[in-house]
């Protein structure tokens, strides 16, 4: 069942008809997958419709903990929990039904009894006619990624500035207590929201469009609420890190620092004004001083034309 499963992972070439020849390039497409499943880096898996594993590469074994011969030929089932083989089945019927890669979360128990967090890739297993007859899954050990999620969550949850994260329509995802004290909305009033719901339409647009440059551009943009991108573990931006600056006690010493410039400017203006009155007073003193002394040397003048009395 295996050898026919994997027979069918490679898909008969266009044009090629019944016969030896297709046959042998299935069998060569069958040694192909064969090498490509057994040496792929990440854990993958080919199953049948039912979820029995037909076949698993060493790094299946190395994630679970198990031997080849423990997993192959094994039920799904065994390793994952009812809901999720719910769950993957319901992938396994999309696959079937629409031809489309499903993602799905799965958390299979390893043989140590510990359970592992992955994501699952399910894409559609062809015969050679094309028919859909089983998946291949590729498993991804989020353990890490869960690791620096929860880091990165402990990090927002603890920052002194307000912290949110959006998608990139702008819809809030997480917010810190801070952003809550900020706006004076409990975090269930923050959380699912869309920002144009707490910020102007003008705003909005800047986010929107520093949100855009973001991710165009992979750069950080400094507008009022300075987004950063926020990336997936395959490097994708997904959304955006916003954090909030209280601008109320810089605003407001930027409003006493002008009104202190504006009354500096009016006292300049009084000095000058006084400046000129004082000035002014001692020229008319000087002028005065002057006629003073003429006057006396004209007295003078007239005594001595006079004479001795």
């Amino acid at each position: 069942m295996a050898k026919k499963a994997l027979t069918a992972v490679s898909a008969r070439p266009n044009g090629a008809s019944d016969g030896a020849p297709a046959d042998g390039a299935a069998a060569g497409g069958a040694l192909a997958a064969d090498i490509i499943i057994k040496n792929a880096p990440d854990p993958v898996f080919v199953s049948d419709l039912e979820g029995k594993i037909l076949q698993a590469n060493d790094a299946v074994s190395e994630l679970l903990g198990f031997r080849p011969d423990e997993v192959v030929e094994q039920s799904l089932s065994r390793f994952i929990s009812e809901d999720e083989t719910r769950e993957f089945t319901a992938a396994l019927r999309e696959v079937v039904e629409r031809g489309v890669t499903r993602n799905a979360v799965l958390n299979p128990r390893a043989a140590s009894g510990e359970v592992i967090p992955t994501t699952l890739n399910a894409s559609a297993l062809r015969d050679s006619d094309g028919n859909v007859i089983g998946a291949i899954g590729v498993l991804r050990d989020m353990r890490e990624l869960d690791k620096a999620r929860a880091y990165a969550e402990s990090l927002i949850k603890n920052a002194p500035d307000p912290v949110f994260v959006s998608d990139l329509e702008g819809k809030i995802l997480e917010a810190n207590d801070a952003v809550s004290e900020l706006l004076g909305f409990r975090r269930d009033e923050v959380v699912e929201q869309s920002l144009s719901r707490f910020i102007s339409e003008d705003e909005t647009r800047e986010f929107t469009a520093a949100l855009r440059e973001v991710v165009e551009r992979g750069a950080t943009r400094n507008a009022r609420l300075n987004p950063r991108a926020l990336r997936d573990s395959d490097g994708n931006v997904i959304g955006a890190i916003g954090v909030l600056r209280d601008m109320r006690a810089y605003e407001a010493v930027v409003r006493d620092l002008e009104e202190s410039k504006t009354e500096l400017q009016e006292k300049i203006l009084d000095l000058e004004k006084f400046e000129e009155v004082v000035v002014g007073r001692e020229l008319k003193m000087i002028a005065l001083e002057k006629e003073l002394e003429q006057l006396q040397a004209e007295v003078e003048k007239n005594k001595r034309r006079q004479g001795p009395g």
